[in-house]
């Protein structure tokens, strides 16, 4: 039987973290319980101390179909490479120039909303196929692939 998944992420500013992921995949901030308008009423309801507020914050697919990213503060940072990362499907289908211009592109309005570039790999003929190698705001590594 098929589960659903979540990916969680450790960070130290969910609520950033989850508007910068739900920017990138063209998701959208979890909405809050029913009978709340926003989620700043239903933690004021829940007796949430205002410190804690931001302690998690959800990014989903609005048309269902793709995995919940929980993002969840910690109080240590980030140290290592991460093991395990996303590949952001920025070109699917997409071979030479017109495909490495479609990542450029990408990564340029990832930069924009914090992202950093790291470098750029390449494989075959040159500009024939590659991935860009990215990270978040808060250093955890992606690719555009």
């Amino acid at each position: 039987m098929a589960r659903d998944l979540q990916i969680t992420f450790d960070c130290a500013d969910p609520a950033a973290m989850s508007a910068f992921w739900s920017e990138a995949l063209g998701y959208r901030l979890q909405d809050p319980p029913p009978g709340f308008a926003t989620w700043e009423q239903a933690l004021e309801a829940m007796g949430v101390p205002p410190e804690q507020r931001n302690n998690a914050s959800a990014a989903v697919d609005p048309a269902g179909g793709g995995p919940r990213i929980l993002f969840q503060r910690v109080p240590e940072g980030k140290e290592v490479k991460n093991r395990v990362h996303l590949d952001v499907r920025a070109a699917p289908g997409l071979r030479g120039e017109e495909r490495m211009a479609a990542l450029e592109a990408e990564a340029g309005r990832l930069v924009k909303l914090g992202a950093k570039r790291q470098h750029r790999v390449e494989r075959g003929p040159p500009m024939s196929a590659g991935h860009i190698v990215m990270s978040d705001p808060e250093g955890n590594e992606f690719c555009l692939d």
